[in-house]
């Protein structure tokens, strides 16, 4: 399964909406958020198959402003592999 880290953004006045919703959505707990900063944006990381579906956890209203971005892990091998550099 892959792993994407989705950026949720919505403003000040629609923070409650926001909340509100992802928690309806049963996904509060994987979220993270800027709010108290007053930086009004979630973030979370996501298991699934694909990009949109991973979207799926934004509530719709903002759904069009959210990133997702397929993340990837290196081991010490895969970097020298892919980028030609021998690990320190």
């Amino acid at each position: 399964m892959n792993r994407y880290l989705v950026e949720s953004p919505h403003s000040e006045h629609d923070c409650q909406k926001a909340l509100t919703q992802v928690l309806a959505m049963g996904f509060i707990s994987h979220y993270d958020w800027g709010c108290k900063s007053g930086v009004h944006k979630g973030w979370a990381i996501i298991e699934c198959d694909s990009e949109q579906e991973s979207l799926l956890s934004v509530p719709a209203f903002v759904r069009h402003e959210a990133t997702s971005t397929k993340l990837s892990r290196y081991t010490p091998e895969d970097f020298e592999e892919q980028h030609g550099v021998e690990p320190k």
